[in-house]
């Protein structure tokens, strides 16, 4: 998997959104509301939430479920950690990193949620409070760049066609 495997998936990825037929404002709203889930709720409920909350609040469903997957089977591994790292220094319970990775670590191993729980309150509440940061900061972010992503899109075909009648 080189270069060219990730630039083909992105470009991809970018298709789907600058395409899908609906204002910007839906577009992005619907992945800001993937995101949000992606970056707050644990892996396994996020769909679960994310679609309802799509429907809801009047936005796309393709966003809302692809914006999720932030969190996957490959970015938990770094992605959990932090929450946890960074919500136990907001807690004031600055534990090592390198605890955290390893509770971690096995909690992904054993991949339930008995797991998670059998690690201690503390550490649960971190991983939330961690997750909150993310998402305050993912959330606008997401949908501003994807806002601007489908209207710069647009300005660019609508110019092409424009050119191409005169």
């Amino acid at each position: 998997m080189g270069r060219s495997f990730y630039r083909r998936h992105l470009i991809r990825l970018y298709a789907k959104i600058v395409r899908e037929k609906a204002s910007p404002e839906y577009i992005a709203r619907g992945w800001a509301i993937g995101m949000f889930y992606g970056c707050l709720v644990p892996f396994g409920f996020q769909l679960i939430l994310s679609i309802p909350t799509a429907f809801l609040l009047k936005a796309s469903k393709i966003g809302a479920t692809v914006g999720t997957l932030i969190t996957n089977h490959f970015t938990i591994f770094i992605i959990y950690p932090v929450h946890c790292y960074v919500g136990a220094l907001l807690m004031g319970r600055g534990r090592g990193l390198d605890e955290i990775r390893r509770i971690m670590e096995d909690v992904i191993r054993r991949q339930s949620y008995e797991a998670l729980w059998s690690i201690g309150l503390d550490l649960v509440a971190a991983f939330f409070i961690g997750g909150a940061l993310l998402t305050a900061v993912m959330t606008p972010l997401t949908y501003f760049f994807v806002k601007g992503l489908v209207i710069r899109y647009r300005k660019r075909k609508s110019g092409q066609r424009t050119a191409l009648r005169q």
